[in-house]
């Protein structure tokens, strides 16, 4: 598919750092801008113009060049995955909310944040590639099923769990 093919962009409002938590990716094929939630003229912060399945692709690619496969079962992935998520909580361990932002904002251990959320969702395009799963689907389904858990006029500036609303 040519990149003019593919659907449109989606707009994906994110808190104060950015972070697009809970955005409805769509498609693999679609395009995520990210944009600053306290920004009313929707300003891309990043250019994010690489699409799930061109991530996907690279990821493949560079563990086909390295004959990696051989270890990555799903099995081997997950615990990969858990392993670079608790390398990541790591940076963040005894720090209230406020200062855990604040981390965010330090150069250098932002740098190595960015370094775990990578290898992280690195893992989990891996896992997908392995499993054959269409993350983009899997996605939405749950955000569906989010939705139903958590109904905005009953979750709304809450955090109990969804048994407890």
């Amino acid at each position: 598919m040519h990149k003019a093919d593919r659907a449109p962009s989606f707009f994906c409002c994110a808190p104060a750092l950015a972070s697009p938590l809970y955005c409805n990716a769509g498609l693999e094929e679609r395009r995520i801008v990210v944009i600053h939630a306290a920004n009313p003229m929707r300003t891309p912060l990043v250019d994010a113009t690489t699409t799930i399945a061109e991530l996907k692709t690279q990821v493949l690619a560079f563990a086909r060049e390295r004959e990696w496969e051989q270890f990555h079962s799903p099995k081997n992935l997950s615990m990969a995955l858990a392993a670079e998520a608790g390398e990541l909580m790591e940076h963040f361990l005894w720090a209230d909310a406020a200062a855990s932002r604040a981390h965010c904002q330090e150069p250098e251990r932002r740098r190595k944040i960015e370094e775990e959320i990578a290898d992280v969702v690195i893992y989990a395009l891996e896992f997908a590639n392995v499993t054959g799963v269409d993350l983009a689907a899997a996605i939405e389904t749950k955000l569906a099923a989010n939705a139903q858990k958590y109904p905005v006029e009953k979750a709304r500036g809450r955090s109990e769990k969804y048994t407890e609303l």
